[in-house]
């Protein structure tokens, strides 16, 4: 049983003259190179197969012509496939009549485009309401639903303005909301930020992903730079030469590259920077529950531990060791365990980037308890976890 909302299957897509002459060499393995010096025809996509999340960031990524705005085009058949299945929350996309995909692109998906896409002759609350006016959306409505989608983006009371009289980042943001202004519960964002300055596309990433938080869509989202990609993406599919090299979680793409090209993307970038606690911490080796120094002592003296994380009811308290649970023992003071006892080691977020917490791991005798909003205690973080990261990948054996 799958939790895929969107699922691509045996997708191929072929420009030129008779696209299915040509799909018996693209099955025999020819190259993309070899098939257009045979034939004249251009493999844009090679089997593709995926499944995408409902409320998941999906980002497709890829060098220039390795096909990954030719996929996304696909998902609301902008482009028609040579072979394969499109299939939304169980719609086949193929199987859609005119009037049905008509009705599917106006109220199932929306597009965010690279050159913004905006009608230079409407003001930007026309823009912003423009897909709720093609739905039919009665004026009073789209307006008021319009501005609340633009202060929602930070232009309130821009409205009035025309796309000229608005810097790049600004008309980005115009984009994202008429994008968001008609309901649709897919966003495709094709390059969405590229064209942006490096400041401004940083911004624009930080509100995409404030944003999700809240309304939880499910984005589908195109670049070619990985570290937009690592930070936006909940999975990442990777493109060469129009066929999937390597799909997964941002931090499997980075430990774990599956092939020579991934490799050579990833390899300049900063791990420590990319790679968040939560990714690489592990299960505390030792959780301390007794409220009384002798049941704590009795507990740890059954592992091989010598110290422990401490938990009660009201969650985290901290870490003890069995040195001092048995001096305490040894000792005439209480039996409660009180926060005297606890080592001075800090606790670290486990949404918290690795660089932030570097130092603290390095210099902790202990691994460091990982303890979310709530004082829960999630994982440990282990030296030799953080020193993974820094470590290259092991070669791969020759065959």
């Amino acid at each position: 049983m799958t939790d895929s909302f969107i699922k691509i299957s045996g997708l191929y897509k072929v420009f030129g003259d008779n696209p299915k002459s040509v799909m018996p060499l693209v099955r025999e393995g020819l190259s993309k190179d070899e098939i257009l010096a045979k034939t004249g025809h251009t493999v844009g996509l090679k089997d593709i197969n995926l499944e995408i999340k409902r409320g998941e960031i999906f980002v497709i990524m890829g060098l220039s012509g390795s096909g990954k705005s030719t996929l996304i085009r696909h998902f609301n058949r902008l482009i028609d496939p040579t072979e394969g299945k499109i299939d939304v929350e169980g719609i086949d996309v193929m199987e859609l009549g005119e009037a049905e995909l008509m009705a599917f692109r106006r109220h199932k998906m929306s597009m965010v485009f690279q050159n913004f896409g905006l009608l230079p002759h409407r003001k930007v609350i026309d823009n912003v309401a423009y897909g709720l006016d093609i739905q039919g959306t009665e004026k009073s409505k789209r307006t008021d639903m319009a501005n609340e989608w633009l202060e929602t983006v930070g232009l309130k009371g821009y409205g009035e303005q025309y796309p000229s009289q608005l810097s790049g980042g600004q008309q980005q943001r115009v984009g994202l909301a008429r994008a968001l202004c008609t309901n649709a519960e897919i966003l495709l964002m094709d390059e969405a930020f590229s064209a942006l300055d490096p400041l401004i596309r940083s911004e624009m990433q930080d509100q995409l992903i404030d944003l999700q938080e809240k309304l939880q869509k499910t984005i589908i989202f195109i670049t070619h730079d990985l570290d937009e990609a690592l930070r936006l993406g909940d999975q990442i599919a990777i493109l060469k030469d129009g066929e999937l090299v390597q799909q997964g979680a941002p931090e499997e793409i980075l430990l774990h590259p599956a092939t020579d090209y991934v490799e050579a993307f990833v390899k300049d970038v900063n791990r420590a920077r990319a790679l968040t606690v939560e990714t690489v911490m592990q299960k505390p080796s030792m959780r301390i529950t007794g409220t009384t120094i002798a049941d704590a002592l009795a507990q740890m003296k059954k592992t091989k531990e010598d110290y422990g994380y401490h938990v009660t009811k009201d969650g985290y308290q901290g870490i003890i060791t069995e040195e001092s649970l048995q001096e305490v023992a040894d000792g005439e003071g209480s039996n409660i365990i009180n926060a005297d006892i606890y080592e001075d080691v800090p606790t670290v977020s486990p949404e918290s980037a690795i660089e932030e917490v570097l130092t603290d791991s390095i210099s902790s005798d202990y691994s460091l308890p990982v303890v979310d909003e709530e004082g829960n205690l999630k994982g440990s973080l282990e030296k030799e976890s953080v020193a993974d990261i820094f470590s290259s990948n092991e070669e791969k054996p020759s065959t």
